[in-house]
């Protein structure tokens, strides 16, 4: 193991030298910067529907977690104005965000310069974080040829491993494990706040992950 250790740290600094060549845009180069230690951010987005390739972002949140805390007053809430400018009545049922309410926000490209500054090149946290990701990348592609580099955390994929171990070696094969939020948080003893509100899900993936870092350690 430890003679391999110079070849993978040779190979991921030739990737990072390739990814950086043959980056769009330059301003973002600091996201391949070596992220600060013990430090995450927690994200969450809001969108018109669950299409990652034609729907929205009309909301974004994101916290930053620093060791144990949750640093809700280093956090990002932002707005955005949809291109379409054409949201579901299903989806206001669900994040209560109607046309009127995201027509000031910002332009999704101001946007994601902002949540690529407070993000950093910190590693992500999120609850099914593949689809906020996917909705992002898609805006980034064409600005910067390639999606977000930062090292992507699963808060449930966390959960399940928790929870995996929990089980007698008998049942690992044959019991399922809830992975709904709620029933997540319930089970870590952590406050449910109102959901599909970017903000409060970004801050209750924070939680859990604190939480779960906590647990593994024990």
């Amino acid at each position: 193991m430890a003679a391999d250790f110079p070849v993978a740290t040779w190979i991921a600094a030739l990737k990072r030298e390739w990814m950086l060549y043959h980056l769009g845009d330059p301003r973002f180069r600091f996201m391949w910067d070596k992220p600060p230690p013990n430090e995450w951010v927690a994200l969450d987005c809001e969108t018109t529907g669950l299409n990652t390739k034609t729907d929205d972002i009309i909301s974004i949140g994101a916290v930053r977690i620093r060791g144990n805390r949750v640093m809700t007053s280093e956090r990002l809430e932002l707005l955005v104005r949809p291109d379409k400018m054409k949201i579901s009545a299903e989806s206001v049922r669900v994040h209560r965000l109607r046309e009127q309410d995201v027509a000031q926000g910002a332009n999704i490209d101001d946007a994601m310069m902002q949540l690529m500054r407070f993000i950093g090149s910190r590693p992500l946290v999120g609850y099914y974080l593949e689809f906020d990701v996917a909705m992002i990348n898609r805006v980034l592609f064409p600005i910067l040829g390639m999606g977000l580099p930062q090292e992507k955390i699963e808060v449930s994929g966390l959960y399940y491993d928790y929870k995996y171990r929990q089980l007698p070696s008998h049942a690992r094969d044959s019991r399922a494990i809830d992975l709904r939020f709620d029933s997540l948080m319930r089970d870590l003893n952590l406050p449910l706040w109102p959901a599909h509100d970017a903000l409060n899900d970004a801050v209750m993936a924070a939680l859990a992950f604190v939480k779960l870092r906590h647990l593994d350690a024990q």
